[in-house]
């Protein structure tokens, strides 16, 4: 139905698992990377945050750094490039953290979230319609930032809400 440089879309008649048949359109894309950028060494872990505006939400939104993984590219290979470019960092350790569909309703992408530590300061390559300001927040404060709907990007709360529970056994911060 549709192919753009980022997805496409295709319309199916399929059979469902309880014997409907069905027409389901659905956007395919080749997955994203996402990077939990940590700084540790102070009292409270700090997160590496970007505000950008984003176009189809026609707001600013701070996020984690991300992008889509190019055609054969590794996920790590994607977290490491999308970290460079967005932010200049690089990093000396890395963590598969989380790998999961955005929204599989109609979208058949997947997000893995890296945790990127050790953390090395270097040039930004961004691309050219990126216009991204960045800042490092104490992790008590984006949490804070998720609670009163600063932070409204799922990817991003999904990667803050999971580096919590890690850092509390298991258990959320309250």
């Amino acid at each position: 139905m549709f192919r753009g440089p980022v997805f496409t879309v295709v319309s199916d008649k399929v059979l469902e698992p309880g014997g409907i048949r069905a027409r389901r359109d659905v956007v395919r894309h080749s997955g994203s990377v996402v990077v939990l950028a940590v700084e540790e060494r102070g009292r409270e872990p700090r997160v590496l945050l970007e505000r950008q505006y984003r176009y189809a939400a026609k707001e600013y939104l701070w996020e984690l750094p991300a992008g889509r993984i190019d055609p054969g590219e590794s996920e790590r290979a994607g977290a490491k490039r999308e970290l460079l470019e967005e932010t200049g960092f690089t990093a000396s350790s890395w963590t598969r953290a989380l790998h999961f569909y955005v929204s599989p309703g109609f979208l058949d992408e997947t997000m893995t979230i890296y945790l990127a530590r050790g953390l090395r300061k270097g040039k930004a390559q961004p691309e050219e319609d990126e216009l991204i300001r960045l800042r490092f927040w104490p992790m008590p404060a984006a949490l804070k930032m998720i609670s009163s709907q600063r932070i409204r990007d799922a990817k991003t709360i999904t990667g803050l809400l999971w580096f919590s529970c890690l850092k509390n056994n298991g258990k959320p911060r309250r």
